[in-house]
């Protein structure tokens, strides 16, 4: 009896579980570059939107500035370094987050998918963004509450004013917090001053909103990428017109993070608001915070910001995401072209055994 050699699909399948977490840690590495890109940037805009949303701590709550007064407040006062205040911790945060983001996302769909058929589609996507981002925040949060802190100080003339300011609700005795010159001075400053409590500020109001955004904005990325694929479908039956996948993940993306982002704004108004306080004692949590907004700012209080939050998470996502799309397609085809030989060569040995045994 003749031994059977392995099948064409039997060579397919062992190749792609060979290759599957090549592909995995890959994803990490390219959501690493895709997030530190994706912030460098947008980091102005968020510099712009971190300083709206902390007025009300900063400066008291009358006479907040809009956004276009805001950016000609900070180029008098700072220059072109004032926008940019804050982008080391904020570059290091999105290298951690952006890893874990895409690294995990593809992860964990792919075990939901294989363990959990019944959770596949848009709640498994919801699930995967969400653990992700979870992950991520252990080293996410400590490089945002530097890099928030960093972005509201402006010159340290500045910042000693506006310490000093009697607007500022502070408990009897206490100052805000020193003026910070870099990530490590900074970071060494807030664990001296507050333990790692003080790193971690606002870890849960970050979750809170970080967790239903990312969910969110996986999810609503991979909505858009079945509909683009129905319409391609649909409308361009002919395989030989191909869509730019960089193209796709910049236009997707940007759709996604600009409705992700909206939606979670008041969520993102709180988070900010406890960061930045440092030891004030102006909101006592969570639902505290929530409720002092509400009561003295309204519905436009926790909306605040939700412009230039929207204008930094358009390009943001939209550049990250067509970075990852980027690099799988051009680094990711050198594995797929193997593979591919794989199946050449023994679509080849096959046809030579056949002719073997005819002749």
């Amino acid at each position: 009896m003749a031994v059977q050699g392995p099948t064409l699909r039997d060579v397919q399948a062992s190749s792609n579980t060979a290759s599957s977490p090549f592909f995995v840690w890959r994803e990490f590495v390219w959501g690493a570059v895709a997030g530190a890109f994706g912030e460098g940037m947008m980091h102005p805009v968020d510099t712009i939107k971190t300083r709206i949303q902390s007025q009300a701590i900063i400066s008291g709550s009358q006479n907040q500035k809009n956004i276009l007064q805001m950016v000609r407040a900070l180029w008098v006062a700072d220059g072109l370094k004032g926008f940019y205040r804050g982008i080391t911790p904020g570059i290091t945060g999105s290298l951690a987050t952006g890893a874990t983001y895409f690294g995990i996302i593809e992860s964990t769909k792919k075990w939901i998918e294989e363990s959990h058929p019944g959770l596949s589609g848009h709640l498994a996507h919801f699930i995967a963004g969400a653990a992700g981002d979870t992950l991520g925040s252990f080293v996410y949060v400590p490089c945002e509450v530097i890099k928030q802190r960093m972005q509201v100080q402006g010159t340290r003339t500045s910042w000693s004013s506006v310490s000093m300011k009697d607007s500022i609700s502070l408990k009897p005795g206490m100052q805000m917090y020193g003026y910070y010159t870099g990530i490590f001075q900074a970071g060494c400053s807030i664990w001296k001053e507050q333990g790692l409590k003080g790193l971690y500020a606002g870890y849960w109001s970050t979750l809170a909103r970080d967790v239903p955004f990312a969910g969110l904005m996986v999810m609503s990325y991979e909505a858009l990428k079945d509909v683009t694929e129905y319409g391609k479908q649909r409308w361009i039956p002919n395989p030989k017109y191909h869509v730019n996948g960089s193209l796709e993940g910049l236009l997707l993306g940007g759709l996604a993070g600009g409705f992700s982002a909206y939606l979670t704004t008041p969520l993102d108004v709180i988070k900010t608001r406890l960061q930045v306080q440092g030891s004030t004692a102006r909101y006592n949590g969570w639902f505290d915070a929530i409720r002092t907004v509400w009561m003295t700012e309204g519905i436009k209080g926790m909306f605040r910001g939700s412009v230039p939050r929207i204008a930094w998470y358009i390009p943001a996502s939209a550049l990250t995401f067509m970075a990852v799309e980027f690099l799988r397609d051009h680094f990711n085809d050198g594995q797929n072209n193997d593979n591919s030989q794989k199946v050449a060569n023994l679509s080849i040995d096959k046809k030579g055994s056949y002719l073997q045994k005819v002749v």
